[in-house]
């Protein structure tokens, strides 16, 4: 166990993310894995996020050392050991005490699990050979902190290794916790990456609407791809 919150690093953004997730539903039906408007997307994620590593010829998932920031619960972690990842390769970051604790519950204790503000975390340069996020960047309100995050990211990402981001990049009016990340501003955060990004997810509100008539809809309507609202992206550092 490794616990940042004891340190005299506190700041404005980490606690005003505490605070907008403390508004939220302990449990809320939208996000569950039964509900199939949430069910189809993230099997959409994994199919093209294993597409993405059979072309980037990472086959040998075993030997890949990974940093999920903002991990959760541990669900993408959970979805990697399932993959075959190795769970002493795995490091998960948490800014939030009962998610940690549910990663720390979950996991199997050879992968590592820090508390705390991802941006001040121990985490060696050039160590790891993916960085995740899923879902992070869009509650950070304060730019200059998303940018000292992207920066230690990048610093733990080996040369050859990646960044793998998954956000939205629209608004969503009826929540002003949040705020959307276009592509433009991906670039500007890692301006040395080469990137590769995917547009997956029919909307939410779409997809929750039409699920609910049958979820064979979710399929038709995400063809469109003016429908569809994150981005799965591959940010590649150079190998030199």
């Amino acid at each position: 166990m490794i616990d940042l919150t004891d340190e005299n690093n506190s700041n404005e953004e980490t606690d005003e993310v505490r605070r907008r997730y403390a508004k939220r539903p302990r449990i809320d039906w939208r996000y569950s894995i039964l509900n199939p408007a949430e069910q189809l997307p993230t099997q959409e994620r994994e199919r093209t996020l294993c597409r993405m590593l059979r072309t980037q010829g990472w086959t040998s998932l075993n030997q890949i050392k990974v940093t999920d920031v903002g991990c959760g619960g541990a669900g993408n972690l959970l979805m990697l050991l399932r993959f075959g990842f190795a769970p002493e390769n795995l490091t998960g970051i948490e800014l939030l005490t009962e998610r940690y604790e549910r990663a720390r519950q979950v996991l199997p204790p050879t992968s590592r699990v820090i508390l705390g503000d991802a941006s001040l975390a121990p985490i060696e340069p050039a160590s790891q050979d993916l960085v995740m996020q899923n879902l992070v960047f869009s509650s950070l309100l304060d730019l200059d902190f998303q940018q000292r995050l992207a920066d230690a990211m990048w610093s733990w990402v080996r040369p050859g290794g990646a960044v793998l981001w998954h956000d939205f990049t629209f608004d969503n009016p009826r929540n002003k916790d949040i705020r959307g990340v276009p592509a433009s501003r991906i670039k500007e955060l890692f301006p040395h990456g080469k990137i590769q990004q995917h547009r997956i997810t029919l909307a939410p509100p779409i997809a929750r609407l039409v699920t609910r008539v049958h979820p064979s809809l979710y399929t038709m309507f995400n063809a469109v791809p003016l429908l569809r609202t994150h981005v799965l992206a591959w940010i590649e550092k150079p190998a030199s």
